[in-house]
C-alpha cells in the first residue's frame, strides 16, 4: 500500500462510502462475442438527423461492426413482465457494417470521427465511412490474421499488427503499404501511436515492447519484463512519456519512454 497521505484518504474514503459500480440497463447484440468497442472521439453531428448523439462502436467474431446511439432519449425500453417496470433499453443500431469474411478483433475511429477502421481475422483491415456505413479501402499484405489497428493522431495513417509477426503502416488515402516491420518472433498482439504520431509502440506474444520511429521505422527502444512475460496490449499515455502494457503474467506495467530512446 502507498505511503502517500493523499492516496490512503482517497481509499478510506471510497471504503467508508461503499463506493459502488453501477450496471447501466442499456444493451446491444451481435451473433457471436464481442471482440472490442471503442467510443467515438466526441459529438459527431449527422446530415441526415436533427441531433448529435454520443455514438459507440462494437466489432464481433460474427464478422461484423456496428455504431450505437447512446442518447437515452433514442434507446428503446423493454418491460419486466414479471414486475411490470421498465428496467431495460436497447441501444439503437445507427449502422451495421459487413464486409469482412472473419471475425473482427480490433475497431478504432479516427479523429474526427468519420471513419472506422477495422481489424480482421481474414488477414485484412478496412477504412469504412461512418455515415454511409461503405467500406471506402481494404489494407491488403498480412499472411495472418490481423489483430490491432490503429489511427495516427491525424489520421492520414493507420498501423495494424498481426499474427504473421508483421507491423504494417499503411497510407490512408490510398491504401497502400507504406513500409513493413519486421518487429517480433511470435504474434504482434497490439499497436499503438504516440500523441503527435512520430511514434509507434508494439507488443507482442515473444514478451517484448518495441518502440518505433514512424518516419524511418528504425527501432528506437525494446522493454520486457522478467521471464518475458507474452504482452497482450499496451498504450501511449495522453503525454507521450510513458508506456502502460498488459501481460499474461496478470500484471499491468508503466514504462518510461522520455529521454530514453536510444536503447533498441
Amino acid at each position: 500500500m502507498s505511503n502517500n497521505p493523499s492516496f490512503k484518504n482517497m481509499m478510506h474514503q471510497s471504503d467508508s462510502e461503499h463506493v459502488n459500480f453501477t450496471l447501466l440497463p442499456f444493451h446491444g447484440e451481435h451473433k457471436r462475442a464481442i471482440s472490442s468497442v471503442a467510443f467515438a472521439p466526441g459529438e459527431i453531428s449527422s446530415t441526415k438527423s436533427t441531433y448529435s448523439p454520443a455514438l459507440a462502436c462494437s466489432a464481433s467474431a460474427d464478422g461484423t461492426a456496428k455504431i450505437w446511439t447512446l442518447t437515452q432519449d433514442h434507446m428503446t425500453s423493454k418491460t419486466n413482465e414479471s414486475t411490470k417496470t421498465k428496467n431495460s433499453y436497447s441501444l439503437p443500431v445507427m449502422g451495421n457494417f459487413i464486409g469482412h469474411s472473419r471475425g473482427i478483433n480490433d475497431v478504432v475511429w479516427n479523429s474526427t470521427g468519420s471513419y472506422i477502421a477495422t481489424a480482421s481475422d481474414d488477414k485484412t483491415a478496412r477504412l469504412w465511412d461512418v455515415e454511409t456505413h461503405i467500406p471506402l479501402i481494404e489494407f491488403s499484405g498480412h499472411t495472418n490474421f490481423v489483430f490491432s489497428v490503429k489511427f495516427n493522431p491525424q489520421s492520414n495513417l493507420i498501423v495494424t499488427g498481426s499474427f504473421d509477426e508483421t507491423v504494417k503502416l499503411w497510407d490512408v488515402r490510398t491504401g497502400e503499404c507504406v513500409s513493413t516491420l519486421p518487429a517480433h518472433s511470435d504474434p504482434v498482439t497490439s499497436v499503438d501511436f504516440n500523441r503527435d504520431g512520430t511514434l509507434i509502440a508494439s507488443g507482442s506474444y515473444d514478451g517484448l515492447i518495441r518502440v518505433w520511429d514512424t518516419a524511418t521505422g528504425e527501432c528506437l527502444k525494446t522493454m520486457y519484463a522478467e521471464g518475458n512475460p507474452p504482452v497482450s496490449f499496451l498504450r501511449f499515455s495522453p503525454n507521450g512519456k510513458f508506456l502502460l502494457s498488459n501481460t499474461l503474467d496478470s500484471r499491468l506495467r508503466m514504462w518510461q519512454l522520455v529521454g530514453d530512446l536510444n536503447s533498441a
